[in-house]
């Protein structure tokens, strides 16, 4: 089979992201037990805070949980796990004042937890639920009294295509069968919900935008910065507290109505300016110039890689389980529209799964209007169930490809592997064994990204998450320029000049039009680099290069500490899933996570009690990283953001980077976005008449 399989029509990847539009899920919130043994609490105020600065996201979440009832009660709070986040700071508010949290071993951790909430005294605890959720527990919420918590995670913030994304996620998906039976979420907010984000850019940024909230306030600083604000809630409270006032204040909201409800994501974009240059940037983190030092670099490329005109096969691979109702109907829309779009040249199958597969095309077809408007229909009359056969609905879509054409999988699922064939390793063997790149459209928070990531990244292929809250169009366009240009393949870094190790990750694999690499690593010593990127274009070896010197020591990031480790904690738990858990992996992991204190399936951040963090003997560690990290984000917010790029002298690259205006065809992504309201209304018009038809 051909190995050229880099691009795909850019209409089939509508099918993916119309899917969101209408989909429904699990908020975040506070849990109670679904059978009404306890009576719910309520979460009073929920406030977000968000710096984006320096390649990387700091995300601060402030609530009040408010118990109206006559008893001690033990709140329950659960929230999506963000995309490659890593929880650093759980703080509770104990008489009066701010008590974080340490990191202990799991078990280690509940054990402590149940023994303080036996014993009547204060104590909290956050833990990871795998892939999908962080679950905070506080013990008690005093009876008519409140209690305040802080988290705080951090995440590497990419530029995809010009354009940078933060998602706050609050939407669960609804996959968590377990969890669904048991709890129900108390999602509202009673009193004060606010959301706010300051981007600190040192390339120039065209515009921000916040979708879906007419209410947000979007200015730009006399700095250069850039500031988003969202606020619901009692005008007067907010006030006093000194929240800043705009237009999404409702001073006369009705007593007893929610001040916002956290069952949807929020989604931020922002668009740096056209024809910016390819670029490397270099942050680092020594403040021993003597000691280790630790390191993140970014790679923009260029854009260098051409666009592909060629007939080619495309396998649709659709999940239609149960946790599909209620977004199927979205799903015909974008199999119709993808399917219509597909050029003569062109040939499609379409699998379809739940806890079985069947194939509806018996083989491949010609996109002819006539097939298209065939099959459309079949795959617009399915009603789906039942469970996710996720091995058997790909390993059937990956049968029969046409070894003299180039074949291109879209696997479309928001749910887990729970039927059949579940462990990781299985389906890395199965990808391997074919020919094809994987494309693979990641709906929803709760849907197993870990596996699905790591599969997709052993066909070449990538992943793609997607929100409800997304702007569908300006998701679509990020994903048309790079499945319609080609790729770089078997991506190599190698740095010289300069000691470093602990690189992740170890393997990149393949890079797409738009698409950043950003790599993690430890570095001794200080002086000039010498850096090179090598890879294969259409089987033709490409090299780019650049020189540029790593600082004796710098001490304005001491968070890069934190993501350097959860970047190794999950490449350790990817490996572990790929060939099964080993001692060694699991207690390496493991230590990494209690050295940096990181929430991670193996360890929790518990907080107790001054005096009993002494009684206990746990050492204050991370308090201690939290000073430390603390004093320079103070330091940095008394500065303009600084440039980071460190290949200004001998340029990696010598083209700009790409953009959604340049090149590929594509209208400018934020003029398309202003269409949103407009597709909206079509599509609801479109299932009205189908409704009124039938």
């Amino acid at each position: 089979m051909r190995t050229g399989k880099e691009s795909a029509p850019w209409q089939l990847i509508l099918l993916a992201a119309l899917l969101l539009i209408s989909g429904v899920g699990q908020a975040a919130g506070l849990l109670t037990p679904s059978d009404g043994r306890l009576p719910p609490l309520e979460i009073k105020s929920h406030q977000v805070s968000v710096v984006i600065e320096d390649g990387y996201a700091i995300t601060t979440v402030e609530q009040t949980f408010h118990n109206p009832h006559n008893q001690d009660l033990e709140a329950i709070y659960s929230f999506p796990v963000p995309e490659h986040g890593v929880v650093s700071e759980f703080t509770l508010w104990i008489d009066g004042q701010p008590v974080s949290g340490e990191v202990l071993e799991k078990q280690q951790a509940r054990q402590i937890y149940e023994e303080e909430k036996a014993a009547g005294r204060e104590a909290g605890i956050t833990e990871k639920d795998s892939y999908k959720t962080f679950d905070i527990s506080v013990s008690p919420v005093r009876a008519g009294q409140d209690t305040r918590i802080r988290l705080v995670y951090m995440q590497a913030a990419a530029i995809d295509t010009g354009i940078g994304r933060y998602l706050y996620p609050l939407e669960e998906g609804g996959v968590d069968e377990e969890k669904l039976a048991f709890w129900t979420a108390t999602e509202t907010v009673k009193e004060h919900f606010s959301f706010k984000l300051l981007l600190r850019s040192s390339y120039p940024v065209d515009a921000l935008r916040l979708p879906n909230q007419p209410n947000a306030l979007v200015q730009q600083l006399p700095d250069g910065d850039w500031l988003v604000e969202l606020v619901s809630g009692n005008n007067s409270q907010l006030a006093e507290e000194g929240a800043p006032q705009g237009n999404n204040f409702n001073p006369q909201q009705p007593q007893n109505q929610a001040a916002f409800t956290l069952d949807k994501d929020l989604v931020v974009y922002w668009r740096l300016q056209d024809n910016l240059p390819g670029s490397v940037d270099l942050v680092t983190y020594k403040p021993d110039a003597s000691q280790r030092g630790t390191f993140m670099l970014t790679i923009t490329p260029g854009d260098d890689l051409q666009p592909i005109i060629e007939g080619r096969d495309w396998v649709f691979v659709l999940d239609i389980s149960g946790s599909m109702n209620g977004k199927y109907a979205t799903l015909a829309d974008g199999v119709e529209r993808a399917l219509g779009k597909l050029r003569p040249e062109d040939r499609f199958r379409i699998i379809l799964f739940n806890k079985s597969t069947h194939e509806l095309t018996s083989g491949y077809v010609n996109a002819t209007p006539e097939a298209v408007l065939r099959y459309s229909a079949e795959v617009a009359g399915i009603q789906p169930g039942s469970g996710t056969n996720l091995y058997a609905g790909l390993k059937r879509g990956l049968k029969a490809l046409d070894a003299d054409r180039t074949s291109g999988i879209v696997l479309v699922t928001d749910g887990v592997a729970n039927v059949g064939e579940t462990q990781q390793r299985k389906f890395i063997e199965l990808i391997k064994k074919h020919d094809a790149r994987l494309f693979t459209f990641i709906m929803g928070n709760s849907a197993n990204r870990p596996m699905l990531e790591a599969m997709t990244k052993a066909s070449g292929g990538f992943a793609v998450s997607i929100s409800n809250s997304d702007d569908i169009v300006g998701q679509l366009l990020a994903v048309v320029s790079k499945v319609t240009h080609q790729a770089l393949h078997g991506v190599e870094l190698r740095i010289k000049g300069v000691k470093t190790a602990d690189i992740t990750p170890q393997e990149i694999g393949s890079l797409y039009r738009g698409q950043q690499l950003t790599i993690f690593g430890h570095y001794w010593g200080e002086g000039m680099a010498d850096v090179e990127l090598e890879g294969r274009i259409s089987g033709t070896d490409k090299n780019y290069s650049t020189r540029f010197a790593f600082p004796a020591s710098s001490d304005e990031n001491p968070e890069l500490e934190r993501l350097w480790a959860y970047a190794t904690i999950e490449q350790l738990q990817a490996e572990m899933e790929d060939f099964g858990e080993k001692a060694d992996l699991k207690r390496a992991a493991t230590d990494i996570a209690l050295e940096y204190s990181l929430v991670t399936n193996n360890t929790s951040m518990v907080v107790l009690r001054e005096e009993q963090y002494q009684a206990r003997g746990i050492e204050r560690r991370n308090q201690q990283r939290l000073t430390v990290e603390q004093a320079a984000q103070q330091q940095r917010a008394q500065r303009q953001a600084v440039s980071r790029r460190v290949d200004t002298q001998q340029p990696m690259y010598t083209q700009s980077r790409p953009s959604h205006s340049s090149g590929g065809g594509a209208m400018d992504v934020w003029s398309l976005l202003l269409l949103l309201p407009l597709i909206g209304l079509f599509i609801q018009r479109n299932r009205v008449a189908r409704r009124d038809v039938s």
